[in-house]
């Protein structure tokens, strides 16, 4: 089994905040692939579900992301988990809005809910989705940028790169994180029209075969003409 953790702040008012973008992906893979109805454990919710031939716990930690490290000690501990089977998907600042990378072990680069993870797990050695949420470009404006709804002009990629995750969702569980990679392309640049704009191809005409010449000469031709 492994665990799956979406990082994000519980209730309705942060529900579209940037930082909330974790409890997104992993509420879209459970809506998609049919996990059980979202309940209360781990001080946190969980959903429980199938991808492919891999049993998968999603668990969004309802402690506050400050906090976000004693909600998956508590269900890592309860199922006897290493952290290697804990995978993390968290909101992303220095991604441009959109992207999508893997990574595992490493630093936390300030991001409180991860701190937090790697207090309680004492390892660093987890997996992470690390989703895009662009920079405001200013450091004393990240704390409002993360704690902000993300714009109505953001709906359309928002949409397309939480289906990427969803679609990607079976080889992400298998270790294909290539492939789960690939997923997330797909949606976010989906194959041009082929005809909208393109010039259409003629129809190819057959033309008849030309009749063989007539070589007789005239004489032969009265001749035949008679027969």
């Amino acid at each position: 089994m492994k665990l799956w953790v979406g990082l994000g702040n519980p209730g309705a008012k942060y529900a579209h905040h940037r930082h909330n973008i974790g409890f997104m992906a992993v509420e879209r893979i459970a809506a998609d692939h049919g996990f059980s109805p979202w309940r209360a454990r781990f001080q946190g919710e969980v959903s429980e579900g199938r991808l492919g031939d891999q049993r998968i716990t999603l668990l969004k930690p309802g402690t506050w992301m400050n906090l976000s490290g004693q909600s998956v000690r508590a269900a890592l501990d309860f199922y006897k988990l290493d952290p290697e089977e804990v995978t993390v998907f968290h909101d992303e600042l220095d991604l441009a809005p959109g992207k999508l990378r893997l990574k595992h072990g490493g630093g936390h680069a300030g991001h409180n809910g991860l701190r937090s993870i790697h207090a309680h797990l004492g390892t660093d050695s987890y997996a992470r989705v690390r989703i895009g949420i662009g920079h405001p470009g200013r450091k004393d404006a990240v704390a409002a940028w993360v704690l902000h709804d993300f714009a109505r002009a953001d709906a359309d990629w928002l949409d397309d790169l939480l289906r990427g995750i969803s679609d990607g969702a079976e080889a992400l569980a298998r270790g294909d994180g290539g492939r789960f990679q690939n997923a997330v392309a797909l949606r976010m640049s989906p194959s041009v029209n082929r005809v909208k704009g393109e010039r259409a191809e003629k129809p190819v005409v057959a033309r008849p075969e030309p009749e063989p010449a007539d070589n007789r000469n005239p004489l032969q031709k009265l001749i035949d003409r008679f027969r």
